[in-house]
């Protein structure tokens, strides 16, 4: 089995896609205007309107931050990357900071609230 996409549930995807096209610096797919994913070798970052799900009813996952979802980007340079794109993150939870694990992290929300880690290796 292969983990190939996690999917975000939104009701504004070109306002998420063109978030996350400036977190990534990736323009994302656009397959049909209620989907975009941002493909990577190791997986799939897909976002979707609340459309593409409305036919699982009660049960179809809803907009917006669920507490328990962190979307993680690796980065060479945690810093710079926060430095760039300082302007379009609204919600900063944790500014670059050094983890007590070794990584270098920033974490953010994205528009609809969902957490965001930027992170890199410990370098040595």
């Amino acid at each position: 089995m292969n983990l190939t996409s996690i999917r975000l549930i939104t009701d504004d995807v070109d306002r998420l896609v063109e978030f996350y096209e400036t977190v990534t610096g990736v323009v994302a797919a656009r397959p049909a205007p209620v989907f975009a994913e941002f493909r990577a070798e190791t997986g799939t970052l897909a976002i979707a309107s609340s459309a593409t799900v409305a036919m699982l009813g009660d049960k179809a996952p809803k907009p917006g931050p669920d507490g328990s979802t962190i979307v993680e980007f690796m980065v060479a340079d945690v810093d710079a990357e926060f430095d760039r794109i300082r302007a379009v993150i609204g919600d900063v939870v944790l500014p670059p900071t050094t983890m007590p694990w070794g990584n270098r992290s920033t974490l953010f929300r994205d528009p609809d609230g969902t957490l965001v880690n930027l992170f890199s290796l410990p370098t040595s």
